[in-house]
């Protein structure tokens, strides 16, 4: 596991997150190619933290900004598993590694949900969410008979921002704080190996 390449993922995001000022054209126009590099090689996330659950789809943690500046987790479907309709409240970034998600958009149209289009997300692919472009979706795995595993960098801890769920008949907004599937981090700053081999 090339855990090296996460590392200088979480690095250089924080770095341009210093730069940017957390900007949210910005972090479309410019971050968004940190989060290609990342997601071209399936070499780095760990086993634990790509792991399906038959029951519900998992939100995993990954990695934290110390300032809360920004959160990338790895989202893992089953099979025929998805979200329900809901929002973000900050911009994110959706970027798929394995499989293929399948994206239905939603607007609210006088106080009402409103079905918009519906997108497919290949290995590659990212999509964005923000207040800005777009907020409302319910996601599901494309796929099946597998799994599919996005990463997401949003702005802000996403396990903590206070967001809605939409009633997909009626559109009734609902708070909740989606917390993350995870108890632990992956260890990505342990270079003990790394040392004993050169």
């Amino acid at each position: 596991m090339n855990t090296r390449r996460f590392r200088d993922f979480v690095q250089d995001f924080t770095a341009f997150v210093e730069r940017s000022g957390g900007d949210e054209e910005r972090v479309f126009r410019e971050g968004r190619a940190l989060l290609a590099d990342l997601i071209a090689h399936d070499d780095w996330l760990p086993e634990a933290f790509a792991r399906p659950d038959p029951d519900r789809y998992q939100q995993y943690l990954l990695h934290c900004d110390p300032l809360e500046r920004f959160s990338v987790a790895s989202f893992v479907w089953g099979p025929g598993q998805k979200t329900p309709v809901h929002d973000h409240t900050v911009w994110g970034m959706v970027g798929v590694m394995r499989g293929a998600e399948l994206c239905e958009e939603y607007g609210i149209d006088g106080g009402r949900l409103a079905p918009g289009g519906n997108h497919r997300v290949e290995p590659g692919a990212i999509d964005l969410v923000s207040p800005r472009v777009g907020d409302i979706h319910r996601v599901s795995n494309a796929l099946a008979n597998e799994a599919s595993i996005s990463v997401h960098v949003y702005g802000a801890n996403i396990g903590a921002v206070r967001r809605h769920v939409y009633d997909p008949v009626t559109g009734h907004p609902k708070p909740f704080i989606s917390g993350y599937s995870s108890a632990v981090l992956p260890n990505i700053w342990d270079r003990s190996a790394q040392s004993a081999r050169a």
